[in-house]
């Protein structure tokens, strides 16, 4: 069955989550996708940044997250004691957003449409 997974970052003072999503969007987007992620998105909240991403199983998860570029990634976001929270996500439902409210999302799978409910920031497992 397929689950979603979400990597939350906080900012920081020093340093805010949309500069390490910046950093690392591309790596850890090629990486997902490399690894069997069927969809992906990330957004930006007032706090920081979310990258949700699905996979087939927890396999292709557990796979992804041992990469190298992963552990990079997430050993240099900008608040390392408290600025990280990776959690199974809830289920998606709906279709993508569209025009003004369109979110930065890639569709793997053309059958697969999914979003993250508008408005709503998931805080853990």
């Amino acid at each position: 069955m397929s689950e979603w997974w979400s990597i939350e970052v906080f900012d920081a003072a020093e340093l805010p989550a949309r500069r390490w999503r910046e950093a690392y969007e591309d790596k850890l987007t090629e990486a997902a996708v490399t690894h069997g992620a069927r969809y992906w998105e990330w957004h930006e909240h007032r706090y920081g940044v979310v990258f949700e991403v699905l996979f087939d199983s927890d396999q292709q998860w557990e796979a992804f997250r041992a990469l190298p570029a992963v552990r990079s990634a997430l050993d240099s976001v900008p608040d390392p004691v408290n600025g990280l929270i990776i959690s199974r996500a809830a289920p998606h439902r709906g279709q993508p957003a569209t025009g003004a409210g369109q979110r930065r999302a890639r569709r793997l799978d053309p059958v697969l449409r999914a979003k993250h409910p508008a408005g709503r920031c998931r805080m853990g497992g």
